[in-house]
This record gives structure tokens, sequence and C-alpha cells, in this order.
């Protein structure tokens, strides 16, 4: 069904009058004049085309009109302040809304998450995930998760872990290559790539004393996330970055066929902006992070 435009700013004038059955407290309640309120009603009843209130010297009621439409316009504004409420972190330090690239938050903090709420129930967090710059001025975050140099003119930043990348294969995949003892044996397998860090794989190699990447089988994923569930279905050798497949290697889903792991300048980091107040939440989890991330063989289930 097609809606029918009707003016908003004019709708709010006529809910807060309707609702209080006076002109003078809708314009106290919405910070305006009595004038202003009395002039949008008149908006809206230009608009529809009938009269929604009588207007008596000192007193105003809904005519049967305004009468069967409060109803329905009340509704609406109590759906949107409801939404609104949802999603808003006004006066809520105890949400934090934290970003991070896709693999990071999947692999690197959902894990842990559960080891955070059981700590301190009373604070949510609200993860979302980017591959794409943050922007602390458009996007109503505390925190994210970047790589870098750590060097950020903008942002005050805690160094989390180091990219140190490693082939990681399924224990079943290795055994019917036969085994994988040198760089070149890789020409046997399949490579799996992210896109979204085209680099990593010629790093390694170029490490590893094996920069002629010709004749070398690709296939290449939207993240490495995607990658690393491929790889523990067999499908290839993914280039892995030992802080996000850890889990994987402790529990021998995949293993690194090589004892060479490169690691690159840039790390990642917890990246705030310079200059903001630091909530009570986003220092609990700072610290928390910090801590955990610090002591990467504790099991965060306990």
């Amino acid at each position: 069904m097609k809606r029918v435009p009707v003016p908003l700013n004019p709708l709010r004038a006529f809910e807060a009058s309707a609702r209080l059955l006076s002109f003078t407290l809708a314009a106290e309640e919405l910070s305006v004049t009595q004038v202003a309120i009395s002039r949008q009603v008149r908006v809206l009843e230009d608009y529809l085309g009938v009269e929604l209130f009588a207007r008596g010297p000192r007193s105003i009621q809904l005519t049967d009109a305004g009468a069967r439409l409060y109803p329905s316009v009340g509704r609406a504004f109590d759906e949107i302040s409801h939404a609104a409420a949802l999603v808003s972190r006004r006066n809520r330090p105890d949400v934090l809304a934290i970003q991070a690239y896709t693999t990071f938050a999947q692999h690197g903090l959902i894990p842990l998450l559960s080891h955070f709420h059981e700590k301190y129930p009373g604070i949510e967090v609200r993860l979302s995930a980017s591959t794409q710059a943050v922007d602390f001025d458009h996007q109503d975050l505390d925190a994210a998760i970047r790589s870098g140099a750590g060097r950020w003119p903008d942002y005050e930043s805690d160094f989390l872990a180091p990219i140190e990348l490693l082939p990681v294969i399924s224990p079943r995949l290795l055994k019917s290559a036969g085994g994988l003892r040198r760089a070149g044996d890789l020409r046997r397998i399949t490579l799996l790539h992210s896109l979204a860090r085209p680099d990593d794989w010629a790093a390694w190699l170029y490490a590893a004393g094996h920069d002629d990447t010709v004749g070398l089988r690709v296939l290449k994923f939207e993240n490495s996330a995607m990658a690393y569930e491929a790889a523990i279905q067999g499908v290839g050798c993914a280039i892995g970055i030992r802080a996000l497949v850890g889990r994987y290697l402790a529990s021998g889903a995949l293993v690194a066929p090589f004892a060479l792991t490169h690691t690159l300048q840039d790390g990642y980091y917890l990246v705030r902006p310079k200059g903001r107040p630091e909530s009570p939440a986003l220092r609990i989890f700072r610290a928390w992070l910090l801590d955990i991330l610090s002591h990467p063989t504790v099991d965060a289930q306990q």
C-alpha cells in the first residue's frame, strides 16, 4: 500500500496538542511558542482539509476528525520513541559500541565476549564489523580495532596484537598432499587468498625465500574469515594471522606446516578519538581486552 505523505512537524504539534488538549502545554513540551504550535496545527488542517480542533476562548477540544486521527498518530509516535530508545546510547554509560574488521570480530573478539559478559554483566557490548575507515565524527562508536603502525594523529591507540603470518591447513589435506616441507611444495595445493588482505601470501613467500608465484593455484575470498573456514574444510591452505587462528591450531582443526612465521610492521590496535572523555564502560573493556590478549594461552571461558 502506497504511503500518503503527511508533514511530520505539524503531526508532532497535533499529537502533543491532542494529548494535552492545550496548545500552550504542547508548546512548553516541544520548546516552541504557542503561536508556532497553533500555526503548525493549522498547516495540518489545511493539508487534510478538515478541522481537527474546536477552538474555544480558553480551551480546545478534538473534533470527530481529530478524535479519529489522534489514536493512530499517538501510537505511531510511541513506536518511534520506543524504536529510538532501543538504539539510543544517550545517558547509558553501560552501552559500549565497538567496531572491528570482519575477521577480527569473528575470530578475535566473539570467542572472548562470553568471558567479558560473565565478568561484567552490566555492560552491553554492541559489536559491528566493517573494512571501511572508521569515522568517529559520523559513527556512533566508542572505539574501533584497526591495523596499522599505531601512529594516528587523531586517535589514542593501544597495541593489541602483532600481525604474524603463517600458512594454515587442515590435517587431512596436509596428509593427502604428502606433507609440506618447503615453500615450493605449496604448488601441490590451492592457496586461499583474502581480497581484504591481498599481500599477505606474497609477504610470507618472500620471507620464505620463494617469491616466484608462477604456477601457484589460487582461490580468492572476500575476507580472511571465509579463507579460514575453507582451510578448515580442506579446500586449500590459507595464510593465517596467529592472533586469529590460534584457537584452531590449539584444537587441531588447523595445523601450521612450516616453522616460519613472518611478522609485519603493522599490528592490531584499539583506537579511540583523542580528546574525548573515556566512558567507564570503555575503560573497563579496554583494560579487560589488553589483559586477556596479553595472556593468549588463557582459556577465555574460564
